[in-house]
């Protein structure tokens, strides 16, 4: 994001975006008010992240100038209203085709997302490593008893499960698809919880067999 550059970087940034074509060294370092050394530092570490690419040359009449252009990861740190649309989406499908049916689009879009990241079961670590990779900053905390919980800090649908509780049963059969078992979904941010808590019901599931 952003908010976690320095304040230099996010002007440059910032230029860049309102000029699509490019600017030069020279251009940047007037219009930021520092030194074309400076520029060039900067430049080298945004191209290091990726987030800024050297575009074509302009001719000058003397040496051609070096254009620099953001980069589709750049404007990515950008804001993006996609909480927006999200709401607005889920609203129309919800009237649409009512309460039980979202339950169940929302259960077969985590099982769909689950079977193209695994084919086979696999254990809490590996599901955590999905989850922190679309956001959730989550990690896996052990019971007294040793069974394991997978505790997530952040939900990337918080928002949208206040307004539409069925979407947490995406997260739910995202979860219990990847793991192969049942969940208990004991805590809740949308229900007031200071996290969300999940645990797989392996006993549950090998009591069934028995």
């Amino acid at each position: 994001m952003l908010q976690g550059m320095g304040r230099t970087q996010q002007d440059l940034l910032a230029a860049l975006l309102y000029q699509a074509g490019g600017m030069s060294i020279d251009e940047l370092a007037e219009q930021l008010a520092v030194t074309r050394t400076a520029v060039r530092q900067h430049l080298a570490a945004l191209e290091r992240d990726a987030l800024v690419v050297r575009g074509p040359t302009r001719p000058t009449g003397r040496r051609p100038e070096q254009l620099y252009l953001l980069t589709a990861q750049g404007r990515e740190l950008f804001p993006r209203q996609y909480q927006l649309l999200g709401d607005l989406l889920i609203g129309e499908i919800a009237q649409l085709i009512g309460h039980d049916a979202l339950l169940q689009m929302m259960r077969k879009l985590g099982t769909r997302l689950a079977a193209e990241l695994e084919s086979e079961p696999v254990p809490e670590a590996r599901i955590s490593e999905h989850l922190n990779a679309t956001g959730y900053e989550a990690q896996i905390i052990a019971r007294s008893s040793g069974e394991l919980e997978i505790v997530a800090h952040n939900c990337v649908f918080h928002h949208l499960a206040d307004l539409y509780p069925e979407v947490c049963e995406l997260d739910l059969a995202l979860i219990g698809t990847l793991g192969g078992h049942p969940v208990e979904h004991l805590e809740c941010m949308h229900r007031g919880g200071q996290v969300c808590r999940f645990h797989l019901k392996k006993q549950a599931e090998d009591d069934s067999g028995c």
